[in-house]
């Protein structure tokens, strides 16, 4: 059996366990289990089914050990604000109601007017960015439909919290996650009594926030019955969002980040949280981060819409098209000009993503998109113009000039996504890791177990792979490259290798070379994935001994 670490890391449409290993510095992840995951009408609400989700995080622990890995601890992330509520027998109460839910309509107007809580109030305490399914909204509105779950429970726990007092037993709110509920002071860190108490919340079902790195305690003797082993339960940063940021490679004090997923997050950041009027007004939130680092950020709709479209698509004609074709679509129609409000709330849970882009297009009299390719590229122009206005908000509010940005997750393999935003911002944009938010996770582990000794030896490591180095270490590796026989070459794609994955264009083993990063205009893609597509017109940066690379040099045009 090999000793790694485990993230279990579930998102709002699957989930997956990786393990994780460390050996010479060099950091290996290997996915072990996946699962779908997702919500669905019950009660009158959009809920998730969490007793499936904690039976799947079982059944990735096993599939672990069945594949050979024997993890000594484990770290579960997962998305922001939802929660369960347990009772004085520690049995769920109610349904694990989801964030896109509509019961929160008019919540935020009636704490000003029955509550005398004005939003800049509310933000000058928490720090946290108006949004209609924050956690407060949420417990404000079960308050409002059912006084009497809140009147029986004894805990809360967030998702994350609360699948992992099902695996050992302790309860306990993260602090990453606990920030998302803005209910938690932006200075003190802690729950802020007075704010709960005004709202007429109890107190007491809050439990004590601890911060990331804590160990909590081992897999209950049911659980390693199980899965067939004990290990250590840790706390990741178990908001997805605070785990990518840890795995997001630090360049400089000039590169924001974007964290691209159902969710796009993009930001900096920033050593205290920034509350004033100005932040207020443009919406910018302060989550908690690792180390009580503060994630300075703007919350945009990010690729839930390319996901509405694609699954309704799927629904209509029986197959999902998949991303690469949804992305051939969108360049179809490169120079169609309609965009809309990505965070305008009629998104959140449209009955058509489709139908609701085309009326919001009608609504402001733009050209409204009638083929797939034109809601697609929609959608694109969209999304990047928003990240292009956060990106001089962002600037506006720190006072920084920014020079990059570094996206991470899932969405950093949309390398037309990618392009556009490099586009729309002006700036040179790193994509990747991929696997981001996993990382993350992983990271604080390694530095638990001693793999790293801080946040900044992990971050070297993932940022190792990185042709973006210091000239001393660019240096030294050269050199080692130079003893070993061994350069570095830049190619243009070929054309038996545009369309294809790096996995089925099969370089590797054709070629006996690695590739290290692929350039895509002003997008360079580091440390691609297997499943990462080749594009026309793509550069590949790869390493090898000087008699393979000649004759790989000999297909494409050598730059």
């Amino acid at each position: 059996m090999q000793t790694c670490t485990l993230a279990v890391d579930i998102g709002a449409s699957s989930g997956r366990h990786i393990a994780g290993t460390v050996q010479n510095g060099k950091i290996t992840l290997q996915e072990v289990y996946r699962f779908e995951n997702g919500v669905h009408r019950e009660n009158g609400h959009l809920c998730w089914d969490i007793d499936t989700l904690a039976k799947e995080v079982v059944n990735g622990l096993k599939a672990a050990h069945d594949a050979g890995f024997a993890p000594a601890t484990i770290g579960i992330d997962t998305w922001a604000v939802d929660f369960v509520l347990l009772d004085a027998d520690n049995k769920r109460i109610g349904d694990a109601v989801a964030y896109r839910d509509e019961r929160t309509e008019g919540i935020r107007e009636a704490l000003e007017k029955e509550y005398g809580l004005t939003f800049a109030d509310h933000y000058a305490r928490t720090g946290i960015q108006y949004q209609p399914f924050n956690t407060v909204y949420q417990l404000m509105a079960l308050k409002k439909e059912h006084p009497e779950q809140l009147a029986a429970a004894k805990t809360f726990l967030m998702v994350p919290d609360y699948l992992n007092y099902l695996l050992c037993g302790v309860p306990a709110n993260e602090y990453t996650n606990a920030s998302t509920t803005a209910l938690v002071g932006a200075d003190s860190r802690d729950w802020d009594d007075a704010l709960i108490e005004k709202l007429g919340l109890p107190r007491g079902i809050f439990q004590p926030i601890k911060t990331a790195g804590t160990v909590l305690g081992h897999l209950t003797p049911e659980i390693q019955k199980a899965v067939g082993f004990d290990a250590e339960v840790i706390l990741p940063a178990t908001h997805d969002t605070g785990s990518a940021f840890l795995a997001v490679p630090a360049r400089d004090e000039y590169a924001a980040y974007l964290s691209s997923g159902t969710w796009s997050l993009l930001g900096v950041e920033n050593a205290a949280a920034i509350t004033g009027p100005d932040s207020c007004a443009a919406n910018f939130t302060n989550e908690g981060g690792y180390e009580y680092r503060y994630r300075y950020l703007k919350n945009i709709m990010g690729l839930w819409m390319i996901q509405s479209v694609r699954r309704e698509l799927g629904e209509k004609t029986g197959t999902r098209p998949s991303f690469p074709e949804l992305i051939a679509a969108a360049k179809e129609a490169a120079d169609f000009p309609s965009c809309v409000d990505p965070d305008d709330n009629r998104f959140l849970a449209p009955a058509s993503m489709i139908e609701e882009v085309r009326t919001a297009c009608a609504d402001t009299h733009q050209p409204v998109p009638a083929a797939t390719g034109e809601v697609m590229q929609c959608v694109y122009n969209s999304l990047t113009q928003d990240y292009r206005r956060a990106v001089e908000t962002l600037q506006s509010l720190t006072g920084k000039t920014y020079t990059s940005l570094n996206i991470v997750g899932g969405g950093s393999q949309d390398g037309y996504l990618n392009q556009q935003t490099a586009n729309a911002t002006g700036l040179t944009v790193f994509a990747g890791p991929t696997e981001g938010t996993a990382l993350g996770n992983l990271m604080v582990q390694f530095i638990h177990s001693g793999d790293f000794a801080d946040l900044a030896e992990a971050r070297a490591a993932v940022a190792a792979a990185s042709t973006h180095e210091g000239e001393g270490r660019r240096k030294k590796r050269k050199e080692k490259r130079e003893a070993e026989n061994r350069e570095r070459m830049e190619l243009e794609a070929i054309d038996e290798w545009v369309g294809r994955t790096l996995k089925q264009s099969n370089i590797r083993n054709r070629y006996k070379i690695n590739v290290v990063a692929i350039r895509s205009g002003k997008v360079l893609r580091v440390a691609p994935g297997s499943d990462d597509i080749i594009h026309d017109g793509d550069v590949l940066v790869v390493i090898g001994e000087n008699t393979d690379l000649e004759r790989v040099n000999k297909l494409g045009k050598r730059r």
